[in-house]
């Protein structure tokens, strides 16, 4: 995936869609705080949205490196797949838990565009990434589920039909000798006939735009046949979503990293002072050069963790190893592309101070960089727990 050589075809195409959504059109949605709308509506049409999908339910049945692929390739172009992603990350949690009726159900119009799965309910305002303590809850009531709770920093679930929501059917510590994440699952909630019935939406205003929000949940009634996976299994169905999240985000800072070392390496090229291109100091080059290196370290891992998943082997560690290490090749090739630029560098026009800000934000998100460090200190090496 991380590699050029990987799906070339699907990158090739995904370039040319892009070309038609330049800098212009991303600067203006930010300035305005808008969604990229005909943007996701082109990837959709395109099938890109869709290639984790088995042919069998309308998509193209391709492994994630092609997702990867086609995240990568958005970043690198100076656009930005954080408002359709999770299209494809939520896949492993309905692709791999899903019984054959929900994928009959909803895989073929998820496919072709008429169901939207765009929003991952899972972070909460007093648990935040420690996701053993959340407090939503989903009682059983007949042949539904009521749910109750809020949830935080949701993205796209004011432009989603569908909403893959981790809630609590069992109370923590209820059970003796259960683990933290026991008595969790999954539902599949439809928005559509949610909203003003049980669930209220607020969005949050943020840095950069990237369409988040505040839920509310009062009563919602979610049929029981909605439940994805086993009742109390849906910490270990969430986990094949979010290792697949980590790693498509890992793939979108390796697009990010690489279209700003482009642009420095070109303005250091063109860009004279003192009668000479600043690219021939070392000062200026050699940021540039290291940023490069790092890029592409990160991006083997990225392609190593997309591997294993594809494999059905065990990628936690990677997964977060892999986003860990191309959120910081990115970080430091945004920084670069700013000091290279000066003045310049600030200007909206160069689109720099927008995918500056947009980056920053996987340093935090979906992980952050310190929870990776204690999970690959206690899982990886035995280390003892700090919390």
């Amino acid at each position: 995936m991380a590699t050029e050589q990987s799906f070339p075809e699907i990158r090739q195409a995904v370039a040319r869609l892009c070309a038609a959504y330049p800098g212009e059109y991303w600067r203006t949605l930010d300035r305005e705080r808008a969604y990229p709308t005909a943007f996701v509506r082109a990837l959709t049409e395109a099938g890109f949205l869709a290639v984790l999908i088995p042919e069998e339910y309308g998509g193209s049945g391709l492994p994630l490196e092609a997702a990867c692929a086609v995240l990568e390739t958005i970043h690198a172009s100076g656009g930005n797949g954080g408002a359709c992603h999770a299209q494809m990350y939520t896949m492993g949690t309905l692709l791999r838990h899903g019984s054959d009726a929900q994928k009959r159900r909803f895989l073929p119009a998820i496919a072709d565009g008429s169901l939207r799965l765009q929003a991952f309910g899972v972070t909460e305002p007093g648990s935040g990434t420690d996701t053993s303590r959340i407090g939503t809850t989903a009682v059983r009531d007949g042949d539904d589920y009521v749910v109750n709770g809020q949830k935080v920093f949701i993205s796209r679930s004011e432009h989603s039909d569908l909403m893959v929501l981790l809630v609590r059917t069992t109370p923590r510590d209820a059970v003796a000798g259960a683990r933290p994440t026991d008595g969790m699952s999954v539902l599949l909630v439809d928005l559509r006939e949610a909203l003003g019935n049980g669930l209220t939406i607020n969005p949050i205003d943020t840095m950069m735009n990237h369409a988040t929000t505040a839920l509310f949940f009062d009563d919602l009634r979610v049929p029981a046949a909605n439940l994805i996976g086993r009742e109390g299994d849906g910490f270990r169905c969430i986990l094949d979503g979010m290792n697949a999240e980590r790693i498509l985000i890992a793939a979108e800072c390796i697009g990010d990293a690489r279209w700003f070392t482009a642009k420095s390496a070109a303005y250091a090229r063109e860009r004279r002072v003192f009668d000479r291109p600043i690219g021939q100091n070392q000062g200026v080059q050699f940021p540039i050069a290291r940023g490069h290196i790092q890029t592409e370290a990160a991006a083997l891992m990225v392609e190593r963790a997309a591997q294993l998943y594809d494999a059905g082997q065990s990628a936690g560690a990677e997964a977060n190893m892999a986003k860990l290490l191309a959120s910081e090749a990115a970080w430091a090739a945004a920084d670069t592309c700013i000091q290279t630029h000066g003045g310049y560098g600030f200007s909206a026009e160069y689109d720099v101070e927008r995918k500056f800000r947009e980056t920053r934000l996987y340093q935090v998100a979906p992980v952050s960089t310190n929870l990776i460090l204690s999970f690959i200190a206690t899982q990886e090496l035995g280390l003892p727990k700090s919390f």
